[in-house]
């Protein structure tokens, strides 16, 4: 998967804000992730991110 910095994920589950669209702030082997719902930032591995993605686009 190509995931880059300022692209926007689509998860499986919703973030209890009910967003399921999280921007990614920083790639390595964890990522951190801001929820465009509320603004929280998470720091999560990459195999659980990878495994749940749905949909990646850019960030317009």
């Amino acid at each position: 998967m190509d995931i880059k910095v300022g692209n926007i994920v689509r998860l499986k589950k919703k973030h209890p804000c009910g967003s399921s669209e999280w921007e990614v702030l920083r790639v390595g082997a964890d990522f951190r992730l801001k929820c465009m719902g509320c603004g929280h930032q998470i720091m999560i591995a990459r195999r659980l991110v990878e495994k749940n993605i749905r949909e990646i686009r850019e960030n317009t």
